[in-house]
């Protein structure tokens, strides 16, 4: 697992339990971007579900710190329900206001080196229709829509496929 990963400025580590408040707050503010109407309250305790995840024994949840700050977040882990190989990224969100400055390319190559330590072979993930921002950064970095999960009818998800580097 990656624990800390210093890139200039930029250090890529493993989210601490007591950062679940802040990387909800960004989480909040980055899905806020898509939502033409705002974010809708949903009433889901995002606090709760981050915690959850950073102390899951088989997830991994990283994060960018530049300056001190969070400024970037991705969620990781091997579906229930999945194939041993193929990893679902379930979020990855940069703070908006460090959007452009290189933040999700460098903790997409982590997330990236993770799946190929863990030797998985595939990532899935889907994305909102509506974010185009993140289609087109997926689609830099190789993604393509998964041909066994095509968009159902009224679906706000679009599902994308990787294919993890290997030997």
């Amino acid at each position: 697992m990656i624990n800390e990963r210093v890139t200039g400025s930029r250090v890529i580590r493993t989210v601490l339990p007591a950062e679940a408040e802040t990387v909800a707050a960004l989480h909040a503010r980055a899905r806020a971007t898509y939502y033409p109407d705002g974010l809708p309250d949903d009433g889901f305790d995002w606090v709760a579900a981050w915690r959850g995840a950073v102390e899951r024994p088989d997830g991994h949840v990283l994060c960018a710190v530049e300056r001190g700050g969070l400024v970037g977040i991705a969620s990781f882990r091997v579906p229930q329900d999945g194939p041993a190989d193929t990893v679902r990224l379930f979020q990855f969100h940069v703070d908006p206001d460090h959007w452009r400055t290189g933040i999700g390319t460098t903790l997409h190559a982590a997330c990236v080196e993770q799946w190929c330590a863990d030797g998985m072979r595939t990532a899935v993930l889907d994305v909102h229709v509506d974010n185009r921002r993140a289609q087109a950064f997926y689609a830099r970095r190789g993604w393509v829509p998964d041909p066994e999960n095509p968009p159902a009818e009224d679906d706000h998800h679009l599902f994308l496929r990787y294919r993890v580097p290997g030997e």
